[in-house]
Parts: C-alpha cells; sequence; structure tokens
C-alpha cells in the first residue's frame, strides 16, 4: 500500500507517534493507503515552521506581486495533475470520477482569482477631521491559519481556505479529515515545485481530538478555518475563543429546494434530484427538504421517482455511474438510521429505503424519497448527509418562506419558478447564504458562499474571502511637529 508521511517546513517528516492508519477505498471497502497519525508534538512542529516563515522567512520578504505569480504557477501544476488528483480523491471518498476531475480542474481558477487578487489590497488615505495629522490604513495579513477540512470535497474545500490566506500573506497549516487525507498530501508535493517557501503550506494527518484540537489551541495560531459536522465546529469555536482568535466556519444545512407550481416540472425535477443524489448526499448545500406546491404535489412527486429511479449506482471511476458510495462505514449507518427514523415517525417511504439488492460494494445506499413529510419530523430537520430526500407540501408563497425558515441552518435554498417577481420576493425573505433561482449546486471563486443561523460564520471565495484573512491598521502621522496637550485625548 501507499505509505504516506507528513509534510512539514518542506520535508516529508514521520509522525512523532511513529504509527500510521488506513484509510479505506470507499467502494471496495478495502484498505488502500497508510496515513501518519499525527499529535501535539507534530501540531507544534507545523505551527513553528509557519510562524517561522509568516515572521522571518524568505515568505515574509516577497512582493504581494511575487506572492501571486507563485499561486498561479501552483494553479498550472494543479491543471497538469487533474486526473491523478481526481482518481486520488475517487480512491479515498468515493465521488464520482467526473465529479471529482470537474471539480480539480477547476481548481486553478482559485489560485489564478487570487493570485491576481494578491496586490491588489489597498489601504486608503482617510480624510480625516482633525488638523496636523496624515492618516491611513493598511490590510496586513494575520499570521499562522490552521485550515481544517471534511472527507466529502478535500481538495475544493481545502482550496477555499489556502487561495485567500496565502494571497493575503499568511502562512497555513492544513488538516485533513482523517478518512480522506491521501490528495491533501499529493497536493502538497505541488507546493514545493511551484516554489513556495518552506513552512508556508504544511500538512499535518491525524485524529481531531490528537492533532486537530492542539491545532486550534495554538497560541501562535492567528485564525482557524473549519469545514465540518456541527459538533466538531462549537469544539473548535470554543477552544478558538478561549483563546481570542476568529474564524470561518462553513457547517451544517438542512437547505430547502422550493418548487412553485408555474415551474418548469422537468426542470425542477432535475434540480431536485442534482440537489439530493448527486454526490450520494453528501454535501453540506444539499436540497435535501423538497418543498413542492400543493397544487403539483402529485404530479411532481409521480414524475421525480420516475426519474430517480433511473440513477445507476456503480463503481464511481466508470463513467456511466450516477450515484456512488457513502464515504464511511460510520455514515452508512447513519444515513440506514434515519431512514428507519423517518418510517418510524410516519414518512411515506416511495423510494429506496435502504441498502440495494445485489449493492455493488459495502457502503450504498439507495437513493430514497419520503412524501408527506412534515417540518416537525426528525427527517425535515436533522442533517442526515445522504441520499435521503424530504418532500413537503405548502399552499402558498407565506407558507413555502415559514417552512423554509423554520429550520436552524440557513446554508442554501433553492426556487423554481417561471414569475421573476415571485423569485423576488421569496429570495428576499429566505434567510439563506446563498440561493439558487432555477438552479442548484453551481459555485464559483468569484461568489461569496457561507451559511446564516447555525451553518456557519464568515465567508469563503470572491473579495469577501481575502478579507477574512486580513486585518487593518491604522496610522496617524502628526505632520505638526508639535506634541499637543499629553493630559487631553486629542
Amino acid at each position: 500500500m501507499q505509505k504516506y508521511d507528513l509534510f512539514i517546513n518542506g520535508a516529508w517528516q514521520r509522525p512523532e507517534s511513529g504509527e500510521w492508519f488506513d484509510t479505506h477505498n470507499p467502494f471496495t471497502g478495502e484498505p488502500w493507503a497508510r496515513i501518519p497519525r499525527g499529535n501535539a508534538a507534530d501540531a507544534e512542529k507545523a505551527v513553528a515552521a509557519a510562524h517561522t516563515a509568516f515572521t522571518a522567512g524568505p515568505w515574509s520578504k516577497l512582493t504581494a506581486t511575487a506572492r501571486g505569480a507563485m499561486l498561479r504557477r501552483l494553479g498550472d501544476l494543479i491543471a497538469r495533475d487533474a486526473e491523478k488528483l481526481a482518481a486520488t480523491e475517487v480512491r479515498d471518498n468515493g465521488k464520482l470520477y467526473a465529479e471529482m476531475l470537474g471539480q480539480v480542474k477547476y481548481l486553478p481558477q482559485w489560485y489564478y482569482y487570487y493570485g491576481g487578487l494578491a496586490d491588489k489590497i489597498e489601504g486608503s488615505v482617510v480624510p480625516i477631521d482633525k488638523d496636523g495629522f496624515f492618516t491611513y490604513t493598511r490590510h496586513e495579513p494575520l499570521g499562522v491559519i490552521v485550515a481544517i477540512t471534511p472527507w466529502n470535497s478535500p481538495l475544493l474545500l481545502a482550496t477555499l481556505k489556502l487561495a485567500p490566506a496565502l494571497a493575503a500573506g499568511n502562512t497555513v497549516v492544513l488538516k485533513p479529515s482523517e478518512f480522506t487525507s491521501a490528495s491533501a498530501l499529493e497536493f502538497v508535493r505541488l507546493v514545493t515545485e511551484a516554489g513556495f517557501p518552506d513552512g508556508v503550506i504544511n500538512v499535518v494527518t491525524g485524529l481531531g481530538g490528537e492533532v486537530g484540537a492542539p491545532l486550534v489551541a495554538h497560541p501562535k495560531v492567528a485564525k482557524i478555518a473549519f469545514t465540518g459536522g456541527e459538533q466538531g465546529g462549537i469544539a473548535a469555536y470554543e477552544s478558538a475563543a478561549r483563546g481570542l482568535k476568529d474564524m470561518v466556519l462553513e457547517l451544517g444545512g438542512k437547505s430547502p429546494n422550493i418548487v412553485f407550481d408555474d415551474a418548469i416540472i422537468d426542470n425542477a425535477v432535475k434540480g431536485a434530484i442534482a440537489g439530493i443524489f448527486a454526490a450520494s448526499g453528501q454535501t453540506c448545500i444539499a436540497g435535501s427538504r423538497l418543498l413542492v406546491q400543493d397544487s403539483i404535489y402529485d404530479v411532481f412527486l409521480d414524475k421525480l421517482v420516475a426519474f430517480a429511479k433511473t440513477a445507476k449506482l456503480g463503481d464511481p471511476m466508470h463513467p456511466d455511474t450516477q450515484v456512488g458510495p457513502v464515504t464511511t462505514p460510520a455514515q452508512h449507518k447513519k444515513i440506514l438510521d434515519y431512514i428507519a427514523i423517518a418510517k418510524g415517525e410516519g414518512a411515506r417511504c416511495v423510494l429506496g429505503g435502504g441498502t440495494p439488492t445485489n449493492s455493488p460494494g459495502p457502503w450504498f445506499v439507495e437513493p430514497t424519497i419520503f412524501a408527506e413529510v412534515t417540518n416537525d419530523m426528525r427527517i425535515a430537520r436533522e442533517e442526515v448527509f445522504g441520499p435521503v430526500l424530504s418532500v413537503i407540501r405548502f399552499r402558498d408563497e407565506e407558507e413555502a418562506v415559514a417552512i423554509a425558515n423554520d429550520t436552524p441552518y440557513g446554508l442554501a435554498a433553492g426556487i423554481w419558478t417561471e414569475n421573476v417577481g415571485r423569485a423576488l420576493r421569496v429570495e428576499k425573505q429566505l434567510r439563506a447564504g446563498t440561493v439558487w433561482v432555477n438552479a442548484y449546486r453551481a459555485m464559483s471563486f468569484m461568489m461569496p458562499f457561507g451559511g446564516f443561523k447555525r451553518s456557519g460564520l464568515g465567508r469563503e471565495n470572491g473579495i469577501d474571502a481575502i478579507r477574512e484573512y486580513l486585518e487593518t491598521k491604522s496610522v496617524w502621522i502628526n505632520t505638526t511637529g508639535q506634541t499637543a496637550n499629553p493630559f487631553v485625548l486629542r
């Protein structure tokens, strides 16, 4: 099997624990690589390397233009090795090769965008109201950033953090999910080739409690960028608060996908499928609550079930496969448990509902649809993170908005309608960080992404993201040559 080491200060290093653990191929259930089991000592080394690179290394002396050029070179290398990186992701997390290749081929755009933005970070001269001062502002990097990523889209979610943080002049310690660390360790090979100085990007793998927690708590870490589950995010947030550290948090969702009676039904059916069965439902923006207007509910449900029945399960590397396996056995069990809960609550299972007959692999779940769901059921309120859809009736716009917003989450939402006025009215009322109209599950490096309510804090992507990794300094220069009364505030 492939055996990896940690990447710290520009070099491959054995874990201080002397231990490795297996990572499994979700399609076969078999181990295929050995991942280093980092601990607090490794976290200490990685943060020390990143801190030295930020304060005293060549990185600290580079111009913003030089940083941008380096990021663009990294983007070129990712494009060159996209097929290899995508295949590693599939072997590690089981998502479709077609999807992972599309994601990896798109990743260079983040490095090109933020590479171009690196030397556009401008302060401003402030026309201050006090005589005798010249005043201006500067935007400066924070320092060491810890990036913690989950298992569903490892390189994409790492890139959302790395590209803006590096463009702003910070250094990074990346801690990927213990279930999907291999692609990060393959990716970091390109960092050296792109010419990044030692210590600017470090990758430390292992379990959250053993290496993630020490990273978050480290006094030399300036900020944490975390994508993952709600409980892990809360634990990281509590730890960061004790050190008065800021965070970017992207957590869970229970996103509403709303279909009005004037929608083009065939398009909305495809949008509902994309919202929940793509990536086997293992996406934070999954449209797991499908809200359908009463007058078209039955017709829409019939079309939805008929279309979903055609989804082909199988080997995620095969181009004909549409639904792959669940990434981990624990997640597989969780999804099946929620299906049982939904049946117990009285939801009507109209498709799927378990492990497929003649399953292609050990960790597959059938595309599952529950009808006659009410928004107080657990299946409608708790994040399943699997291919399980709850279909809920609504009467009119007012009820649709009320149901959509009746959730502790607010990551995304979809609206399907041919009425522009309705789209604008409803969009304005939805408490969600991203709203798609007549589309679902689209993302760009240019558009800010993040959640309302318990779905997170801060924003990734777009100009908003680079601001997350900068702090503002105000500079006052006395131009009078005199010092005023020291006992009085100027």
